[in-house]
Formats: structure tokens, sequence, C-alpha cells
């Protein structure tokens, strides 16, 4: 079924006085997790690094890049598919890591909701170091639909080694190594209420699960948490470097996506560096304040990579966003806080809306502007309009 077709499934059910349990646009769907959703845990999912001008402009940027439509063009069917690491995806977006997806929902099982969503809609999960289920659940969760594995690095090597290793034997495709979070930005929102989820011991289960860690600790993680969060606190956030490239490869024989690429020359030294995939990202603005839009850097960045696929998060609100993203060269997009707010509101099923609302919207504008694929997409490219 065409992604477009959710549209018609919702006015179709509308003749029967069904109205969608959730908002299909963001602006209302924000609107609607914020009445929803505990304080502590809006704030670390929404707040931004700083005064939040870097985060608020991720998202503004896409306001001023257009494209210009086709016509005369069949665009009766829309083939939205993907190649990546070795795979065909039936469409270009994933499920950005979120490390609080696990307290996103009120049973704390955020990251089996979202592992549900992705099984359900096909949209691959990039799956967080930081979560309330283990990866190993969070895989088998994911169903037929392949999923990535997000990696904070740790500075004991074995823990590393150890989370990596597990990684690669739950069936994960790829691994995703963060680059720009080995310290926690200043962020306004958590620190006027002095609250940070994992010194309270949420989302780390992964580290409580795993042998490493819990020889480390000497003892059952769940007899100690105090202990066992001041271990993890204490692991947390390796440096990397490049000269850490090489041991990293060292470790897995997946697939290795460096997350956190702004700069063409760091596209360029990855690239060259056999690295298989760039993730360019400034973490939503969660991370440093004062940069530029990241959609801004993303056409630089392409540019840099050459051949090697770029995937791209930061600002995705909407599926035009996504078309647009795609358009400067992305080739896959991922989404973040508008799926978080879908667990937030509606758990599983809530998440699932979301993704198949941003894929219809993306859909449907390949159809009007004359864009039968993402080949077409990527030829038509976007134009900076406020520089006309």
């Amino acid at each position: 079924m065409p992604y477009g077709d959710y549209q018609n499934a919702i006015y179709f059910a509308g003749l029967s006085g069904v109205v969608p349990k959730l908002p299909v646009d963001f602006a209302s769907l924000k609107a609607r997790a914020e009445a929803a959703m505990p304080r502590s845990v809006l704030d670390y999912v929404q707040g931004g690094c700083g005064d939040e001008h870097t985060q608020d402009a991720n998202a503004d940027a896409f306001r001023h890049w257009g494209m210009v439509p086709r016509m005369l063009v069949d665009c009766t069917t829309r083939d939205l598919s993907v190649d990546l690491f070795g795979l065909t995806l039936p469409s270009p977006i994933f499920m950005a890591p979120i490390g609080v997806t696990g307290i996103c929902t009120q049973d704390g099982h955020g990251d089996l909701a979202a592992a549900h969503a992705s099984a359900e809609t096909g949209v691959p999960l990039c799956a967080s170091t930081l979560a309330n289920d283990s990866l190993e659940d969070v895989a088998k969760a994911c169903g037929d639909t392949p999923a990535f594995f997000q990696l904070y690095t740790p500075k004991h090597p074995g823990l590393a080694e150890s989370l990596v290793a597990r990684a690669e034997a739950a069936g994960y495709k790829a691994l995703v190594v963060t680059l720009d979070t080995w310290v926690t930005g200043w962020r306004p929102r958590d620190l006027n209420t002095a609250n940070f989820p994992q010194l309270r011991g949420h989302v780390l289960e992964n580290y409580f699960t795993d042998p490493v860690f819990r020889e480390l600790l000497g003892k059952d993680p769940r007899d100690d948490i105090r202990a066992a969060v001041m271990l993890w606190a204490g692991l947390f956030g390796k440096v990397l470097t490049w000269d850490d490239l090489e041991w990293l490869r060292g470790l897995t024989k997946l697939p290795i996506v460096l997350k956190g690429i702004c700069h063409p020359d760091d596209a360029r030294r990855a690239a060259d560096a056999g690295i298989d995939a760039i993730y360019c990202s400034n973490h939503g603005g969660r991370q440093a304040n004062g940069g530029i839009a990241a959609i801004d850097l993303l056409p630089g960045v392409v540019e840099g990579a050459g051949s090697v696929p770029v995937l791209f998060d930061s600002g995705i609100r909407s599926g035009t966003d996504v078309v647009k993203a795609l358009a400067l060269g992305a080739t896959a997009v991922g989404i973040g806080r508008p799926y978080s707010y879908g667990l937030a509101l509606g758990g599983a099923e809530g998440a699932a809306h979301v993704l198949k609302s941003v894929l219809a919207e993306a859909d449907l504008l390949m159809a009007v502007n004359g864009m039968p694929d993402l080949a077409a997409v990527r030829a038509a490219g976007a134009i900076r309009t406020d520089r006309r």
C-alpha cells in the first residue's frame, strides 16, 4: 500500500465518525504531549543547550529551503526505498536514537514500544545505549524490521567491547557511534530542576545487564542502585579521536556509522578512513549552542562524504522536512522528537501513527511535485530561498 493511502484511510474512517486519536501535524502533537508528559521527562526530551537557539534554528531552517515541482510526470506509483548497509529498506526514514525513550511511556518500557512501532511500520529503530530495556529485548521486539545500535562509547575498553559484541550477537545491522556526547552540554531546563534521569537510575538497563559492568561493580546493580549509578557516571563518555577508529573497527564486523559529523573535512576524513556511513547531526541542538542549523550543513557534508552514504537528523518535524533533506543529499533521515511524543501519548500505536503520518506526507509531496522516486528528488535538489 502506498504510504500516501494513510490519508485516504483517515478520510474514509471519518465517514463513520472516526477521527484520528492523535494529531497528524507536529504542532498539535507537541501541544498534546506538553499537556500529558511529566514535566521532568518533557524538559529532557524538549530541552536544548543554552538558550536553545541552535535547537530552534534546526527546525526553522527548513523554511528557507524550497523545491520546484515538475509537471507531466507519471507519479501514479512512488518508490521511496533506499539501499543502506546491504539492505533494501522500504522507506528512507529511521527512528533516531533517544536516550530517554524508555521513560516516555507510562509503563517505563518505551524502548519496547518504539521497537513494536518499528515492527509495525517497517521503519528501522536506531536503539540507544541508554534504555530501560536490554538491547537484546529491543532487537527481538523489532521483529523482521532491521535495527541499528547507537553506542555511547564508555571509558572502559572491556565494557565497550561487551556492548558492541552484544549488539552484533542480537542482530543489529549497524553500529552508530555518537561522537559529541562524551560530556553533557549545558541544558538549563534540566539544570533548573537538578534533574538528570540517568543519575536517578533510569535508562541504564544495558549497563545493569552487562557482564563486564556487573563484574566491575562486584554485585547485582539492583542491590545497590546508588553504587551502580556512580560506577556508570565514572565510566560514561570516552573522548574519541581519529586514532580510535582502528580500535572501533576491530570491535565488530558491523558497518560503522559516525554520528555528529558536521564539517566537510571531517566527512572527507571519515570516508578516507573507510567508515561505512556518516551521520550529519548536531544532536538536535542539545549538546552545543550557537551553531548553524544542521540542514544548512548537510550539503557540505554530503560533498565531503563522496560516495559514502550520509544519514541525517536534527530539526525533522514532518514529511516535507524529510523530502528536503533527501533533496540535499541525505540517504536516510532520522525522526526524533515527533515519535517520542507519539510514544508518550499512545505508546507503540502512537509512535506508529506519527511515522505513518510522516511517510504519508513525504509520499504525497513527491507525487504532487512530480518526483516518482528518490533519485528524482535528489536530481531536483532544493533551493536556498533566502539568498535569491
